[in-house]
């Protein structure tokens, strides 16, 4: 990310114009500097390569230039100087290069990178011959080993994909590096110089796509006045603005279609080339896999002379799922083509034949891509076509809606051992955010969705009803077990009332985990796993007839009484988990979090406990904000430091706050919330209240040090951050340990929770 100045600056011009334009500006520019240096152009010529050589010259990008010789000249050295200071004392970025033809190619014969630039050249100034030889050289070398190369561009693509990620669904996309971005139309380019008849078609049909990436990316390094291909959120509004987009939503949902339409062709092109460099010399291998379905090539294709009925689209999907293989473009064209629609409410093979693709696991996720480039997944799904590409537009989440929709699903038929129905499980994953692409609340919107699509799709009254249920309560267990005291009989007869029955408690279950997992790391860990298992199993038990007695954790456990009983302080950490016992003192909790927080550790979850002797115990599970191994020597100091009176506690809290807040980068589209709910209701023995507030360094410090000026005593905390947004809920009882009943007393905790929020804005 190097900061460069460019030769052009032109707001009128955008896309391949822009780069265009600026393209010929450096090359006009570069020309009369070599025409200057140089008094005799014979046998040297100045050349543009890459980007550079093929008109594409961006804002901010180098000036790629080799200056080529041949073994006559004798002052290229000189030569070399007089053309490069002249572009860095401008300020300009330059990759640049001084060989003899022959040098030039050996490099390329073992640097791909080297190979794919003398591909597009262009002659800025000297002997033409030399840029002649050159090509000539260039081409013979692609000749000669096309294969080799193919197979070695084939393998950069694939890799490539494989550690940036899609630029159609990822919420932060790279567009030049990314799946579907212009590396990808780039090496499609090269593979068309390389094998002609490789891509003609696909170049063609890719052009508003091209233009389309090429725009975003001139935009964006205007907009940052750098070089760098990830368009974040923080960037994403004004290059919107740049293009004259309706706004960020906009669009990454244009940038999302296009990418995703240069991704499938450029797979699709490179596959049939895989395709025909394996196939055997005797032919095209067939398979039976289905009713009127073959295997030709590791391709679903449909048989010779069938015509597709209404169920032709389901088997095909099917097939393709299950054998995890592709379709075959012919056979998507037939399709797309075809009148034929299934009868409604669907017939029950249809409906298994569904169900079948997403069981079949991950290998969903490429069938529906293909179904989507030729318009058939919104045949089967209409309401698909709303959130189809729709952006997220949160850190907290890896994928567009219907991408997040896919990865649930496939996550969900990994654990269809563990449920009844795991029909419905899947098809209830696939359709849990339906209401995503739609004005409301998703939830009530994509239930009100989910009862039109079950019937459509032949489900009985009971099954339609489970799966508005799912969508219902897909937010219920991992609220629950992240923000609540499970501990809490009022919270376990909650969840078990919700989910009446066991069987539907393990299909949330699994719904729950397989949307976390879809959603990205932060939604889904080792921590929130075990909170997830230990709500449902004692949930299930509940609901087998339990009794809440048995199930109702106490704390203090005795390890930690005994030490009560010691009546020393006593601070000890081991794996997620710091327990502090000492003699109580107002404010006792909020000081071991501040202390937390300059050790460097979040909090995840939280206990408290007093006792009539004066004692109290703290227990916190934490996590390294640095992703590290805690330290807890220096962790347990500065713990003891803190309750002594030896830390200039708030002092330091708001030093890391400054540097945290120094450092930090938007993380959502939307404004962070500021909620506080204040409720009686959830537990039978506390208040709860519920904190939705930007995450910063220090809140809970805040928070805790406003409680205690109230002289309200914390029980139990949950803290977590989703995204952008801390997300924590307190349980709190008044001096004699019962629930706050005194409405003024509740007026002045909301009013000191929203000032401490304020404080941070």
């Amino acid at each position: 990310m190097s900061r460069s100045t460019p030769l052009l600056v032109a707001p009128e011009l955008q896309g391949r114009e822009y780069v265009s334009a600026h393209a010929d500006t450096a090359t006009e520019w570069f020309a009369e500097l070599f025409a200057a240096a140089v008094d005799d152009p014979e046998g040297v010529a100045l050349i543009a390569i890459g980007g550079f050589g093929r008109s594409e010259l961006w804002p901010f990008s180098d000036l790629d230039a080799i200056l080529v010789h041949d073994k006559k000249r004798k002052d290229v050295p000189q030569l070399a100087e007089r053309l490069w200071y002249p572009v860095w004392d401008r300020g300009l970025k330059l990759g640049y290069g001084v060989f003899t033809v022959s040098e030039v190619i050996k490099l390329a014969e073992v640097e791909l990178d080297q190979a794919t630039s003398l591909l597009s050249t262009r002659l800025i100034g000297g002997d033409p011959k030399i840029l002649e030889e050159l090509d000539l050289a260039t081409d013979k070398l692609w000749n000669k080993r096309s294969s080799e190369l193919l197979a070695k561009l084939s393998d950069r693509v694939s890799e490539r994909h494989t550690n940036v990620g899609d630029v159609a669904f990822k919420i932060e996309p790279d567009l030049k590096e990314g799946r579907g971005g212009l590396r990808d139309l780039h090496a499609l380019a090269w593979a068309e110089r390389a094998e002609p008849g490789f891509a003609t078609d696909v170049l063609e049909e890719l052009e508003p796509q091209k233009e389309m990436l090429v725009a975003a990316r001139v935009a964006l390094h205007r907009v940052t006045g750098r070089t760098g291909d990830t368009l974040t959120l923080d960037d994403q509004d004004e290059v919107a603005q740049e293009l004259g987009a309706a706004g960020g939503q906009d669009l990454m949902l244009r940038l999302a279609l296009a990418a995703r339409r240069v991704a499938w062709h450029s797979d699709e092109a490179w596959d049939r080339w895989e395709r025909a460099r394996a196939r055997p010399r005797r032919g095209r291998p067939r398979l039976d896999i289905g009713p009127g379905i073959e295997l030709v090539d590791d391709l679903v294709e449909l048989k010779d002379g069938v015509t597709p009925d209404g169920l032709t689209l389901f088997r095909v999907a099917e097939a393709a799922a299950r054998t995890q293989t592709t379709i075959g473009r012919t056979t998507l064209e037939a399709l797309q083509s075809s009148e034929a629609r299934v009868s409604e409410p669907w017939p029950v093979e249809a409906r298994d034949l569904f169900a079948g693709v997403f069981l079949a696991g991950r290998s969903a996720i490429d069938v529906v891509e293909d179904l989507d480039q030729f318009d058939l997944m919104v045949r089967m799904l209409p309401e698909w076509a709303a959130v189809r590409c729709r952006p997220q537009r949160n850190v907290m989440h890896t994928f567009t809606v219907d991408r997040h929709l896919c990865e649930a699903a496939a996550n969900a038929a990994e654990l269809a051992d563990d449920v009844s129905r795991p029909d419905l499980l899947v098809i209830g994953a696939l359709l849990h955010d339906i209401g995503k692409g739609y004005p409301g609340d998703h939830t009530e919107v994509g239930m009100e969705l989910i009862e039109t699509i079950g019937a459509r799709m032949g489900f009985s009254p009971v099954e339609t009803a489970v799966l508005v249920d799912l969508c219902r309560h897909h937010l219920l267990l991992p609220d629950v077990a992240t923000r609540r005291d499970i501990s809490d009989p009022g919270t376990l007869r909650a969840v078990a009332a919700a989910a009446d029955s066991v069987e539907f408690l393990y299909l949330l279950s699994a719904l729950t985990q397989a949307d976390s997992m879809a959603t990205g790391p932060s939604a889904w860990g080792p921590w929130k796993a075990r909170l997830l298992q230990d709500l449902v199993a004692r949930t299930a038990f509940l609901l087998e007839g339990g009794e809440l007695e048995e199930i109702i954790d106490e704390f203090p456990t005795p390890e930690i009484a005994a030490l009560i009983d010691i009546g020393e302080l006593s601070i000890a950490g081991a794996r997620d988990r710091l327990t502090v016992v000492a003699p109580d003192q107002p404010g006792l909790f909020g000081k071991i979090a501040g202390a937390l927080v300059v050790a460097g550790l979040d909090v995840l979850d939280a206990v408290a406990y007093s006792d009539a002797s004066g004692m109290a115990a703290n227990q916190f599970v934490v996590t390294s904000s640095t992703a590290g191994s805690i330290d807890w020597v220096r962790v347990t100091d500065v713990v003891e430091r803190a309750l002594s009176g030896r830390l200039a506690l708030s002092a330091r809290v708001a030093r890391r706050a400054e540097a945290y807040g120094r450092h930090r980068r938007r993380l959502s589209a939307e404004p962070a919330r500021h909620i506080v709910r204040i409720d009686n209701t959830i537990s039978e023995a506390a208040t709860v209240v519920d904190v939705h507030a930007p995450d910063t360094i220090g809140l809970l410090f805040r928070i805790t040090r406003a409680l205690d000026e109230l002289r309200l005593d914390i029980a139990s905390a949950k803290v977590q951050t989703l995204g952008p947004e801390a997300v924590d809920s307190f349980y709190l009882t008044d001096g004699d340990g019962s629930k706050i009943e005194d409405e003024e007393l509740l007026a002045e905790l909301e009013l000191a929770i929203r000032e401490v929020m304020a404080d941070d804005e």
